[in-house]
């Protein structure tokens, strides 16, 4: 059974939140994002993909989980600053094409492959989060333009009757649109934020991943899997912030149905991650608080065998985000196997 493209790990300007003015900064991967199947490896050969990702909220919330409903904007040599009214409504649209090898070495009974994966969104949160610090009121999204770039070139796999796992190392690269802009705040003087129009996060990110699926059934068409991802972050550009590190646990179950006997299969299943800061931010700039967020919600798609052609839909509904943005995810995800 063909499992689709391979893990990846994109580097999409999604779900940040400002390290200025008391939010914190997270990295770029995102659970969210990728087919259960994805987080290992797929059977040898060359993929080509293109994952659809859409995000929208109107909650931006504290680091106890509450919703935050106004901004005390202190100058920056101290004061009593000015409170304001803060509305947040963020609507983000990003793609990311990607190119997977994989290969067999023999010797060693395990497969190795590599992906790239450049990124292209409309908007940055963590611009926006940081522009709704420094301004308050209403968000709006920036020009559509380039990401940053995710590389994996180490990602090997061992396939078992009933098991299988990854591991996987990969970096992003701050290739994407970033600048810093001063903004003028009437009482309080010029606070530095990101760039209204930043689509890249403005710093280096390693990741190691370790995934692992279970099949109760020889056929492999009911899986139980599980992926472990830890980012450590490099310093922010413009900024004296280096991200703290961050572990996100993706998890789901995923299950083949024949629509169509040796043609068509229907997949279904439950899906959700959990995302934690692990380490603290440093540097002048940085928050003295750990940014969190759990997600429910699951996938549906279908795979046509002939054409090794599968297309995927799924959707997240986060229940819980501390000091960060709070909201719903869509995705929609096509990849061939060439």
């Amino acid at each position: 059974m063909n499992r689709r493209i391979g893990a990846l790990f994109l580097a999409l300007a999604i779900l940040g939140t400002a390290s200025a003015a008391g939010a914190a900064e997270i990295g770029h991967f995102n659970g969210g994002i990728l087919n259960l199947r994805d987080y290992l490896l797929p059977d040898p050969g060359i993929y080509g993909g293109v994952y659809n990702y859409y995000y929208a909220t109107n909650r931006l919330n504290d680091s106890r989980g509450d919703k935050i409903k106004s901004v005390t904007i202190t100058p920056p040599g101290g004061g009593s600053g000015v409170t304001i009214p803060l509305y947040v409504h963020v609507n983000m649209y990003a793609i990311a094409p990607a190119l997977v090898w994989v290969t067999d070495i023999e010797p060693l009974a395990i497969k190795y492959g590599a992906l790239i994966t450049p990124t292209f969104a409309n908007v940055n949160l963590n611009a926006a989060a940081q522009i709704a610090f420094a301004r308050g009121g209403n968000i709006n999204a920036g020009g559509y333009g380039v990401g940053d770039l995710y590389v994996q070139p180490v990602w090997l796999g061992k396939t078992l009757q009933h098991w299988d796992f990854a591991l996987a190392y990969g970096f992003y690269a701050p290739t994407g649109k970033y600048a810093t802009e001063l903004v003028t705040v009437p009482g309080v003087g010029s606070v530095k934020t990101e760039a209204s129009d930043n689509i890249g996060y403005g710093f280096w990110t390693h990741q190691v991943q370790g995934s692992a699926a279970w099949y109760p059934m020889e056929n492999k068409g009911t899986a139980l899997i599980s992926a472990l991802t830890y980012e450590t972050n490099g310093k922010k550009q413009g900024f004296d912030l280096t991200p703290g590190d961050n572990l996100t646990l993706t998890w789901g179950a995923s299950q083949f149905l024949p629509l169509r006997e040796d043609s068509l299969l229907l997949e279904f299943g439950p899906a959700g991650y959990d995302t934690w800061q692990i380490t603290d931010d440093t540097g002048s700039a940085a928050s003295d608080t750990r940014d969190q967020v759990h997600a429910v919600g699951g996938q549906l798609g279908v795979t046509y065998l002939p054409w090794l052609v599968s297309l995927n839909f799924h959707g997240f509904y986060e229940y819980l985000a501390k000091n960060r943005f709070q909201g719903d995810a869509l995705g929609l995800n096509l990849s061939k196997k060439f």
